[in-house]
């Protein structure tokens, strides 16, 4: 697993899931079932680890990403001729019920973004609420990706939150600076720009005019903001920094909406949910799902049918409405 972890992952996925997976295997996996022989893995093994996990109070979805995260490494396994077969592929992968998504309805988005008016970056709860952003796509926004004549916005980076490693070794006890990773003077981690989620999150958006006005007056407010800051000011070109330039750091924004729902007197919801808002919105108002699909990213259109399955009702009676008007009205 480790080998897998460190030749083969490290290579092919973003530093933030091989976050993850090293997580899964130090704190889970290897724990569990690394005294067994890779060769003489049975399925049983597996399926009594889920079950364990399952019982100790993991959610699902956590061991069901343990289950794909052991199948890659087995696969890799197999092609090279450690093992027979794929033992995780013999296995039932634990089942995920779909949890419905809770999107604000019109009048709760309207309210969010009249409670932001008048805060510093108050264009970021905008473009999550109409464009459906993600998060690290928002804080990694360019003035450069806006194009304020043709009126579009273009999604090419996105900043992200790394754990701090040392950049001096690999694991702390090679590390040759002797400090923690944080001191590290060749560390790394921590907020950085990294390429969009997918293929598809590189795209381009056109935006509604009132959001384009708004990113206008926050480009103006932005200005003074630097000129006051003079020499202290981080020039990064982005378009939500904190106060002296610097990119906003995931967790202070996602502090901020929070606090933000909470002056405006909504339900607590996650961050993601603005995204849901604004997808949802958007079919209601009648855009085509695969229009909806580009906007949001999405790779494939069945992503983004499942997941707004709630509003097909919604688009159904409209249709046909549109068939009586055009009939019989």
């Amino acid at each position: 697993m480790t080998t897998w972890l460190n030749t083969v992952a490290v290579r092919r996925v973003r530093p933030k899931t091989w976050e993850g997976y090293e997580s899964y295997l130090r704190v889970h996996l290897i724990p569990a079932l690394g005294h067994h022989r890779l060769d003489r893995l049975q399925p049983e093994h597996l399926e009594a680890y889920y079950a364990a996990k399952l019982a100790a109070g993991l959610s699902p979805s956590t061991v069901l990403h343990h289950h794909r995260v052991l199948s890659r490494a087995l696969k890799v396994a197999q092609q090279r001729g450690r093992v027979q077969r794929n033992v995780a592929g013999l296995v039932d992968a634990p089942s995920v019920p779909r949890s419905e998504i809770q999107p604000f309805d019109r009048e709760e988005a309207r309210q969010l973004l009249g409670t932001a008016a008048g805060r510093p970056n108050a264009a970021r709860w905008s473009v999550a609420l109409a464009l459906g952003l993600r998060q690290g796509e928002a804080l990694g926004l360019r003035w450069i990706d806006i194009d304020f004549e043709a009126g579009t916005l273009a999604v090419r980076q996105a900043l992200q939150r790394q754990k701090v490693r040392h950049g001096c070794g690999v694991h702390p006890a090679d590390a040759a600076c002797g400090q923690p990773a944080k001191r590290c003077p060749k560390r790394v981690g921590g907020s950085v720009i990294t390429e969009p989620k997918s293929r598809a999150g590189r795209r381009t958006i056109a935006l509604p005019k009132p959001l384009l006005e708004k990113l206008k007056t926050h480009r103006t407010e932005q200005l003074h903001v630097r000129l006051a800051a003079g020499e202290y000011w981080h020039d990064h070109g982005l378009v939500f920094v904190d106060e002296i330039g610097r990119p906003i750091d995931p967790r202070r924004d996602w502090a901020n909406w929070k606090q933000l729902l909470k002056d405006a007197g909504l339900r607590d919801a996650r961050l993601h949910d603005a995204r849901h808002t604004a997808a949802t919105l958007l079919l209601q108002q009648g855009v085509l799902p695969r229009v909806v699909m580009e906007i949001l990213g999405h790779s494939q259109i069945g992503l983004t049918q499942n997941t707004y399955q709630h509003v097909v009702p919604e688009i159904a009676r409209d249709a046909a409405d549109k068939i009586a008007k055009a009939l019989w009205d």
